[in-house]
């Protein structure tokens, strides 16, 4: 995610060509009875764990990494290879790690049968880079899938189309480019089938096939039809990712164009908003990495993790959190902690999760999030305050109630919606969710944002429409960043009343990429600037970029790029305008 054995003589295995029928010709329906229990899901678990755990992110005289710390620290082949030596995770107990993703509430298992480093964390016939030559020999995948399958939770494999090790990958590292000149990609590919094909038919039936590495240019897009084709030819019902292709953007992770895969990888994010009739999954850590990293102790909350579940679920799509377990083989214990929390939630909460689609409001409430099953729809309240409004909601509201203990709410319409009044519900620390039942076709008009009667109005990030391939909003920091790209651009939509204001932009922006030119479109005018170093990337400053005369309209205020000599443009937390009196 971001000695050579004997592998040159193994490469050579032949693996037969499988047909499959195109993907692009299966039927709807059978497409969606597919991908019916994915959609149904809602939460899975992702493990990265391989020979990097037992550096846990040090490497003697070199900058650490996580699972890509061979890259990160740009070790040889040849003074990686002896970890394997050490790999005998003793403590390993799958119905211990399958029982803890159970009671979280979680449906779906991902595990790394191989990352970049090439290491298979099976006893592979195909190859000597795994754990059948290592002195642990338990077959660590036959017992995830026994306990799997006991449990009810469906089993899927990672799997690392980059290979660092291989001698027939192609391109090299630029530190180790032994066997350059003799690689052969294509041999390369087929001792790749040759294992994916012992994934596929000797551990029962795999949900998701979730590749990963498909970036690097030996990798093309006809190589990724193919091999959609031949994984599915194994095993029919299979999904499989959309990083078997080349058609992911970045780390927004959807897919472009005409491209192998059934759905698109946000990573480390959760989209500004959901994608209608396309299915997504956001996978993310629990802390800063995805390997076992020792000293990683930059833990999020219990809350934060829970939130971002029903962020998910509320766009339509799915979440997949990380674990990064130790070289023994044990979650460390914070994340066995945030499990059990998550768990005590979901299993309160679970049918506001599970099964659910995505809520009917345009974009994030200030108040939470909205999921929907059939006419019912689920309110996940993440704040305190005792009054919630539903911005534009038409629909007949028949009854209002918590979803833990029954209580009833009382509720009123108004003139943009419907608003709620939550004196004396008991309130849940992480999210409270309050159930509508409605009548009629679920329908919310669009509220634009207004201008108070002084003129002034906040645009805030989590509102913005991102536009581009790299900017994204982070919720950690309430702001746009990512902005590694200066064509793209942010905008908010509002209703304006006539008169002048003043416009502000809330940033952040380290030193060292200071000095981009910027400019901000409403109503007609350009109001040009250039970002300022406010110390750091989360140091957030209010900065008066120029006046404009606005007409008592619907306007839409643009903040796009125009030059980008640093990293990044900036992080833009709000916009902010206030009237200015004659």
């Amino acid at each position: 995610m971001l000695p050579l054995l004997s592998a040159l003589a193994l490469a050579t295995t032949a693996v037969p060509t499988l047909a499959a029928r195109p993907p692009q010709l299966e039927s709807k329906r059978d497409h969606d009875r597919r991908m019916s229990w994915f959609r149904e899901a809602r939460f899975g678990m992702f493990i990265h764990w391989g020979l990097y755990a037992i550096p846990a992110g040090e490497w003697p005289g070199k900058p650490g990494g996580a699972e890509w710390i061979m890259t990160t620290s740009q070790i040889p082949v040849k003074e990686y290879e002896p970890l394997a030596a050490k790999w005998n995770p003793t403590q390993f107990n799958a119905r211990d790690w399958v029982r803890m993703a159970k009671d979280a509430g979680m449906k779906y298992i991902v595990i790394t049968s191989k990352h970049h480093d090439g290491f298979g964390i099976w006893p592979s016939k195909v190859g000597d880079w795994n754990s059948g030559r290592t002195q642990f020999k338990r077959d660590a995948l036959k017992e995830m899938a026994a306990a799997c399958k006991e449990a009810g939770i469906r089993l899927c494999f990672y799997h690392s189309i980059m290979d660092w090790h291989h001698p027939d990958y192609l391109p090299k590292r630029g530190w180790d480019k032994e066997g350059e000149a003799s690689a052969d990609f294509e041999r390369y590919v087929r001792y790749m089938k040759a294992q994916l094909k012992e994934l596929l038919t000797e551990y029962g039936d795999i949900g998701i096939l979730w590749f990963d590495g498909e970036w690097e240019g030996s990798w093309t897009h006809e190589r990724g039809r193919d091999l959609y084709s031949f994984v599915r030819a194994l095993q029919p019902n299979i999904i499989v990712n959309n990083r078997v292709d080349k058609g992911r953007a970045g780390m927004a992770g959807m897919t472009q164009g005409d491209h192998a895969g059934d759905y698109g990888t946000p990573e480390q994010e959760i989209p500004s908003n959901g994608f209608p009739g396309v299915d997504w999954e956001s996978c993310m850590t629990m802390n800063g990495n995805w390997g076992y990293v020792k000293k990683d102790q930059n833990w999020k909350s219990a809350s934060t993790l829970i939130q971002n579940l029903i962020d998910c679920a509320s766009k339509g799509g799915n979440y997949l959190l990380n674990v990064g377990p130790t070289a023994e083989g044990l979650f460390p214990a914070p994340s066995v902690e945030r499990l059990a929390a998550i768990g005590k939630w979901t299993k309160a909460n679970g049918a506001a999760i599970y099964g659910t689609s995505a809520g009917p409001f345009p974009k994030p409430l200030p108040w939470g999030r909205a999921t929907r099953k059939g006419s019912r729809l689920f309110l996940h309240i993440f704040t305190v305050e005792e009054t919630v409004a539903l911005p534009g909601f038409r629909t007949e509201i028949t009854k209002a109630t918590a979803l833990v203990g029954g209580q009833k709410v009382s509720y009123r319409r108004t003139v943009d919606g419907y608003e709620l009044d939550l004196k004396g519900i008991a309130r849940d620390p992480h999210a409270t969710v309050i159930v509508l039942d409605t009548r009629g076709a679920m329908k919310v008009d669009e509220v634009l944002p207004k201008q108070a009667v002084d003129g002034s109005i906040d645009l805030p990030a989590s509102d913005a429409t991102v536009k581009g391939s790299t900017a994204r909003y982070e919720s950690d920091k309430l702001a746009i960043g990512y902005w590694t790209n200066a064509a793209d651009s942010v905008a908010w939509t509002f209703q304006a009343r006539p008169g002048e204001v003043e416009i502000e932009l809330e940033y952040a922006c380290a030193a060292d990429s200071a000095g981009a030119e910027y400019a901000v479109e409403v109503a007609g005018q350009k109001l040009n600037g250039k970002v300022v170093a406010t110390g750091e990337w989360s140091t957030f400053q209010r900065i008066t970029v120029g006046r404009a005369m606005l007409k008592g309209e619907k306007a839409t205020l643009t903040v796009r790029p125009l030059t980008k000599p640093g990293l990044g443009v900036m992080n833009l937390r709000a916009v902010r305008i206030k009237g200015l009196r004659g």
